[in-house]
């Protein structure tokens, strides 16, 4: 073989190589594209001077989702993040603090079966100061379950969420739907109660008052539920509001003798489609009647919703977001939007005293709001670049400055 040939040859051969590093190139962006890449924080609570959020992200192993315990100084800089060893994906909704101790709430893929088809089994985790398991429990009960918010009691946890049949199963169980579960303080079942039977009802949130606990949620599609127990777990009463989003009442607080509760009203109850909702705040008596009730609409061709409230001693502050159309992608079934974080401040009379809009990127999201050092610390993620989100917090003050 003469020198020209072998030349080319290996030029023949660099080629193809080429060719082929540009198709592998090609292949990877085009799959990856439209995948989000995120590390997303749903909740958060102060101790020690830190700040310790729970969530979940895919950046780390980007075949995955992974429930994700994130450790942040003073300063909001990340110190440590600890990833939950699961074998499939996984999430963390909520976290409280029980002296030393963390709680994590939310859901995984605890089989094969359960990834394959998209099922999930509920999670509740709980942590020392420094991101090690105490103990790992899991719940199961009609094929799709997951627990969004815990609470510490004197005597143990009270952790409220959902457990409904897949879409393609039907049955007539009557144990599911939205579920509260009571654990020890060693992680014990004590009793667990539900309502909604097994198909839309979820719990979002739980609080104590005296004798009695309060949870919201929904008990059917697109219908709020606010009902009150007593310490033992038994119904003292319950009131439905129609119709809210999807996702019902997300959370509650208690101040004096009324329950403000927080979500989504749908205002065209013809429209499937769900394009219309404005954030709805709501106020009850003990006896869950309402007394007065108030919706924000930030933008005419936009969705808005409350997420989460606090009570800072005097006043109502609530986060959430607002939604707008984004025409260029959407379609006449399928509306796409742009997010913008949003957080207004109400008396106890529900006037609106201040509001404020938040956009700085694509997207952002805000998930929780705590009074820290007599400003108002919001919890968010947001749009960091191209199809990637990030954490991030941002300090607002009284007047949301």
């Amino acid at each position: 073989m003469n020198d020209k040939l072998k030349m080319l040859i290996k030029i023949v051969v660099v080629l193809a190589v080429i060719v082929l590093v540009a198709d592998l190139i090609y292949f990877i962006y085009n799959k990856n594209k439209n995948k989000i890449f995120f590390k997303s924080l749903n909740s958060y609570v102060l101790y020690n001077g830190n700040y310790y959020g729970v969530g979940s992200n895919n950046l780390n192993n980007k075949s995955k989702e992974q429930a994700t315990l994130i450790k942040y100084n003073s300063n909001y800089r990340e110190v440590w993040s600890k990833e939950l060893n699961t074998k499939y994906n996984s999430a963390y909704f909520n976290v409280a603090k029980d002296g030393k101790y963390l709680l994590a709430v939310g859901s995984y893929e605890k089989t094969e079966d359960e990834n394959k088809d998209v099922l999930r089994t509920a999670l509740f985790v709980k942590y020392d100061s420094d991101g090690k398991v105490i103990f790992k429990k899991s719940y199961q009960n009609l094929g799709n379950s997951k627990f969004v918010n815990v609470l510490v009691v004197d005597d143990g946890y009270i952790v409220v969420g959902q457990s409904i049949y897949p879409n393609d199963v039907l049955g007539n169980e009557n144990t599911g739907g939205a579920i509260m579960i009571k654990y020890s303080k060693s992680g014990k079942l004590l009793w667990k109660k539900n309502i909604g039977g097994n198909k839309s009802g979820l719990y979002n949130a739980v609080i104590k008052s005296g004798k009695y606990l309060y949870v919201v949620g929904k008990d059917a599609t697109r219908y709020g539920i606010v009902v009150k127990y007593d310490l033992d777990g038994n119904v003292i009463k319950s009131v439905s509001y129609a119709k809210t989003d999807t996702s019902g009442f997300t959370d509650v607080v208690k101040v004096d003798n009324y329950l403000y509760v927080v979500g989504s009203r749908k205002n065209n109850l013809d429209d499937e489609y769900d394009h219309d909702h404005d954030a709805l705040i709501v106020k009850y008596d003990l006896d869950l009647n309402v007394v007065k009730e108030e919706s924000y609409k930030e933008s005419k061709n936009g969705i808005e919703r409350f997420n989460k409230l606090i009570y800072d001693g005097k006043n109502l502050v609530v986060v959430g977001h607002t939604a707008i159309l984004d025409k260029k992608n959407s379609t006449e079934k399928e509306y796409k939007y742009y997010y913008k974080g949003l957080i207004n401040k109400y008396n106890l009379n529900l006037k609106l005293l201040n509001s404020k809009v938040y956009h700085n990127n694509n997207d952002d999201y805000f998930s929780d709001v705590k009074l820290i050092n007599n400003n108002y610390l919001v919890s968010s993620y947001y749009k960091h670049f191209n199809n990637i989100y990030n954490t991030r917090f941002l300090s607002y003050s009284k007047d949301l400055k």
